[in-house]
């Protein structure tokens, strides 16, 4: 049994389609009782637990062998950086005594000691709790999100313009969820004792003009790159609801990733193009 966190989301939901559709036995863990149904007709089952229940959720796990674990985002409303450490805290938790023989966890390229960065921190700090813990630990290290763009589709059909703060012409390693599923799904199934850290990206590097006219063909209408200044993220980000703290994380987050770190130079890559997505994306939305 594969036990699935985060089943409900992008990543996590492509992770239990590809076991599934291989014929492995997943349960998918969430705690909307309202996403159980469609799961259950996929032929997976579900296990209705919050992530910080530790004592649930490794109730959940001791039903299974190896488990898929992905920190999820926190409410932007809130102090994100804070509930997402007590995220990663639950979570390693919960693999202790769980009788687990291997995880696979989500992570990010970036990812570094600090504070105030968002994922790069939170998500670092899970790798390094992984370490320092018993169980074999492999770790997907995931390019920026293609779905990360899927909040642009209305404003470019309304009105031709993609809202950013990546400078226009900045190629980033990009991936779409679905490559992100099938990597962690073959980690899943791989011998105990091959672990690491896996970078994944998409089958090449975008900018957000290459994004704008990946719209533009699939909605069939000129798309426009409007580049939000630096010195206005901060407030861009709270005019979306994010918190004080929350949006001078993300900023700082969006910064680093703007001035370059250093990113794998050879990466297992995925196939799916941006391209595709936003095509599938259109069509999903009709």
């Amino acid at each position: 049994m594969y036990i699935i966190v985060g089943g409900t989301g992008h990543v996590g939901s492509a992770v239990a389609k590809t076991l599934l559709d291989e014929g492995k036995a997943v349960t998918i863990v969430t705690r909307n009782p309202e996403k159980a149904g469609a799961w259950r007709q996929r032929g997976a089952e579900v296990a209705l637990a919050d992530v910080h229940d530790v004592t649930s959720l490794r109730q959940v796990f001791r039903h299974g062998k190896r488990a898929f674990l992905l920190n999820p985002n926190a409410d932007i409303s809130s102090d994100t950086d804070r509930e997402e450490r007590k995220t990663v805290r639950c979570l390693l938790e919960a693999i202790d005594g769980s009788g687990l023989e291997k995880v696979v966890a989500q992570s990010t390229m970036g990812a570094q000691p600090g504070e105030e960065c968002g994922d790069l921190n939170v998500l670092y700090e899970l790798e390094v709790g992984l370490r320092n813990q018993p169980i074999p630990a492999s770790v997907v290290r995931a390019a920026y999100y293609y779905s990360n763009w899927d909040a642009m589709l209305g404003s470019i059909k309304r009105d031709g313009v993609l809202s950013t703060m990546l400078p226009a012409n900045l190629k980033l390693p990009m991936v779409a969820p679905e490559d992100l599923g099938r990597v962690a799904a073959r980690l899943l199934q791989e011998p105990i004792e091959q672990i690491g850290i896996y970078p994944v990206e998409g089958p090449k590097r975008y900018s957000a003009n290459d994004v704008a006219a990946a719209f533009a063909a699939a909605v069939g209408r000129a798309v426009r790159v409007d580049v939000i200044p630096r010195e206005n993220w901060e407030n861009a980000y709270r005019s979306l609801g994010f918190s004080v703290a929350a949006a001078r994380s993300y900023a700082r987050m969006t910064a680093l990733t703007v001035d370059g770190p250093e990113y794998p130079e050879d990466p297992i890559r995925g196939s799916i193009s941006i391209q595709a997505y936003i095509g599938q994306l259109l069509r999903n939305s009709s």
